[in-house]
């Protein structure tokens, strides 16, 4: 399958927001286009990440959405990848491997020492595709989280 990545843009905003409004009902979410389309405006006004959208005929079909952070023992920046996310009818073409591959040219144009990511122990997908691309598993880590 021919495609194309390139770094979205707010000229790419609505595209963005239904492929990041998908994701979210991937992850048991409510849909809210508008809602969405309003936080990914204000992480692109503010430069609080970048986005890679891939391409099929032109049209966005796929989209990963990186944040960056900071590494405490290497000292160095490192991008969290966020969000990852293709169409249904158009996995199995090897988009998410190109996707992630993006981002670790992402990591060398940009001086960061890696990626980083989470998922759900249920995201069989994900959990098979990751190893596969390179990433180790962390089992020494709890992750907790606070929400107010």
């Amino acid at each position: 399958m021919e495609y194309k990545i390139r770094k979205a843009s707010l000229e790419d905003l609505n595209e963005t927001a239904e492929l990041f409004n998908q994701y979210r009902i991937f992850y048991r979410q409510e849909s809210d286009i508008e809602k969405g389309k309003s936080f990914i405006k204000e992480r692109l006004l503010n430069g609080e990440s970048d986005i890679f959208l891939v391409l099929v005929n032109n049209k966005a079909v796929g989209f990963v959405q990186l944040y960056k952070l900071f590494h405490y023992t290497k000292l160095q920046k490192q991008w969290l990848l966020s969000d990852l996310f293709v169409l249904p009818e158009y996995r199995g073409n090897g988009l998410s491997l190109a996707l992630i591959e993006r981002s670790k040219r992402w990591c060398e144009e940009t001086g960061a020492c890696g990626l980083m990511l989470e998922t759900e122990k249920t995201n069989d997908i994900g959990n098979k595709l990751y190893p596969r691309c390179g990433f180790e598993y962390d089992g020494a880590h709890n992750y907790y989280h606070w929400w107010k």
